[in-house]
């Protein structure tokens, strides 16, 4: 997955946006001001941090030495997975993943006008 798909995969999802708060060179995906992925789109080797549950956190950096602790991040709540070391459908699904987990500690109205109840 290059830094392009990446960036496209973050804006696909309901109320999504780039914003730049700690500088031009760390994307941080947000969905209605709430952080989902960071990522610095051109460093290599290409990483993003995205939310996880806690326990699968836990698991996936068990199986996958490409998934580590959140790098300045909650270390409980987030990992930071290198891109190129994982198949592209496994990125995917946890961008997925980290957006719904945000999306489901957002208020009620605001997950209904999101289509995610």
């Amino acid at each position: 997955m290059t830094p392009q798909e990446l960036r496209t995969l973050c804006l696909e999802f309901n109320a999504s946006a780039e914003e730049f708060p700690f500088g031009p060179e760390t994307s941080v995906f947000k969905v209605l001001g709430k952080m989902f992925a960071l990522s610095a789109l051109d460093a290599r080797p290409l990483t993003v941090s995205l939310k996880c549950d806690p326990d699968e956190a836990l698991l996936l950096r068990e199986e996958h030495p490409a998934i580590v602790p959140g790098y300045h991040l909650n270390k409980r709540h987030w990992n930071t997975v290198t891109v190129s070391e994982l198949p592209d459908r496994m990125v995917r699904e946890l961008v997925e993943d980290s957006y719904d987990l945000v999306v489901a500690g957002l208020p009620k109205a605001e997950r209904l006008r999101l289509d995610r109840p």
